[in-house]
């Protein structure tokens, strides 16, 4: 693994293992988790963390096994893990709530939501109270718990983006959820240097203020994992 100058540093001692937006690979993920394991075996550091990005779901081929190895025991020995939200698990838990969109079922469909379906052996065509009363309670609860954002030294790892010139305190989950532009092009100093995915990109993107991880896994492009330690960045990729 090559690295190089990162635009921000954590403190010593600590590393993060960020990936990208998994999108239900599973047989990727796992060939991820073999790739971060053995860079731990051969240079352990005292707080390892491995962070996934959001989006675990949706457009890949099992969405289901994907949250399972999440709900596994930790697939490599790192002290902490985190999972962010995503706004594919948005759409999903939307559908959930007691009073769900009108359109959020059609609009989850559209977006990559009947491969999840399937996943789980739920018919793309099924009534919406079906597809509620088939989704594991465990699954639900898990990405019920995902945070939407996290922040660790100078990064501050979302799913989407920030809305340039509004205070992180101020930021509108949605944006944290969705947002493009004016986040992308933004030359703004942001508060903290923005680790995201949501966009998919041929490869890792390293800007001054921000570092997209999402490379297109479930179109066919590699799975990403950001490995950030000191003020040195370097990639693994499946």
């Amino acid at each position: 693994m090559n690295e190089t100058l990162s635009p921000g540093a954590l403190p010593p001692g600590t590393r993060i293992y960020a990936i990208g937006d998994v999108h239900g690979c599973i047989d990727q993920l796992d060939r991820l988790h073999a790739q971060i394991a053995a860079d731990l075996r051969r240079r352990p550091v005292p707080e390892a963390t491995l962070l996934y990005i959001g989006d675990l779901i949706d457009r890949g081929p099992d969405s289901a096994a994907v949250i399972e190895r999440l709900l596994s025991p930790p697939p490599v020995p790192v002290r902490n893990l985190v999972c962010l939200l995503g706004n594919h698990e948005a759409m999903m838990l939307d559908l959930c709530a007691p009073k769900p969109p009108r359109d959020g079922l059609e609009r989850w469909l559209e977006n990559g939501g009947s491969a999840t379906l399937g996943s789980y052996g739920i018919a793309a065509h099924a009534p919406l109270a079906e597809v509620v009363a088939n989704l594991p309670a465990a699954h639900l609860g898990f990405l019920r718990s995902c945070p939407l954002r996290f922040i660790a030294g100078d990064y501050l790892f979302v799913h989407a983006g920030i809305r340039p010139g509004v205070p992180l305190n101020e930021q509108n989950p949605l944006d944290l959820l969705w947002i493009r532009e004016p986040f992308l092009s933004s030359e703004e100093n942001f508060p903290l240097v923005v680790v995201h995915g949501h966009t998919p990109v041929p490869e890792p993107e390293l800007q001054h203020n921000r570092i997209c991880i999402d490379t297109g896994a479930c179109f066919g492009g590699w799975l990403t994992c950001a490995v950030l330690e000191d003020d040195r960045i370097g990639f693994l990729q499946t």
